[in-house]
């Protein structure tokens, strides 16, 4: 493998942090391809900061795949990090509610810059669930439940930033996510206070989202619901609808006490 020239200045910080949230999106590990084609670096590049990160702790790579994945120094951050926010704490009653009260699985998602990533879920009781989401997925904006409910109270500048540049969503999640649609989506979860995901990332599945607002009155973070689509019959969605806004009201609450 060639060497390529140092990489100059500030811009490792950012492209370490993007190679980071690669790897964190595939927890069954990330082959060099795939961070390659994600990130827009050379593979030289790429190859440099994967080997630097490993030799730190903070990736592992699978001697028999050659995939990557997060190291045991990420997960010694990881705790320390979990000590300043409460959320198993603070989430999980609302979680347990939710999913008590539905008898769907719940979750709660946090926004990162043009993304959400779930943090924490808890199964319902109904057999049948869907497993489009799960601890470390991400989506962007705009897209799945949470994501659609937190855009649609962004402020208008910043929401139309983000659903006008349609061409790498609609690319990985289909023509229903095209600016049109999603502004009209939107429109809807601000009718209604709650966002309804029909089955347009996977046939079939359907996830409902509230948004949690955060002490400065920005949507920072979601619980949702998914389940089988017999389960988000219009009959449901409106009781589904009023638990899931509770809840969030009773995050925000007790979040804010907790100067978050």
């Amino acid at each position: 493998m060639t060497t390529a020239p140092a990489v100059p200045g500030t811009q490792v910080v950012g492209r370490v942090a993007q190679l980071l949230r690669v790897v964190a999106r595939n927890p069954d590990g990330c082959p060099l391809a795939q961070l390659v084609a994600e990130s827009g670096l050379t593979r030289p590049t790429t190859y440099r900061l994967l080997a630097a990160l490993a030799r730190e702790g903070l990736l592992d790579q699978d001697r028999e795949t050659g995939a990557w994945r997060l190291g045991p120094e990420a997960i010694i951050w990881g705790t320390v990090a979990a000590a300043r926010f409460p959320f198993e704490e603070v989430v999980r009653p609302s979680l347990r509610r939710l999913s008590e009260a539905t008898g769907e699985s719940a979750f709660f998602s946090i926004r990162r810059g043009d993304e959400t990533v779930c943090l924490m879920r808890e199964e319902g009781s109904f057999p049948v669930r869907s497993f489009v989401l799960a601890e470390g997925v991400r989506f962007p904006l705009g897209v799945a439940s949470a994501g659609m409910a937190i855009l649609a109270f962004l402020p208008e500048a910043e929401q139309e930033r983000i659903v006008v540049d349609d061409a790498e969503r609609v690319r990985r999640y289909g023509e229903a996510h095209a600016a049109t649609s999603v502004r009209e989506a939107l429109a809807r979860t601000r009718r209604d206070g709650y966002s309804v995901n029909p089955g347009l990332i996977l046939e079939g599945s359907w996830g409902m989202g509230a948004a949690v607002f955060d002490r400065a009155g920005a949507p920072s973070a979601a619980l949702s619901l998914t389940g089988i689509e017999p389960r988000f019959r219009a009959e449901r969605r409106a009781g589904m609808g009023r638990a899931l806004l509770d809840e969030a009201h009773t995050l925000h609450t007790r979040l804010a006490q907790r100067n978050w």
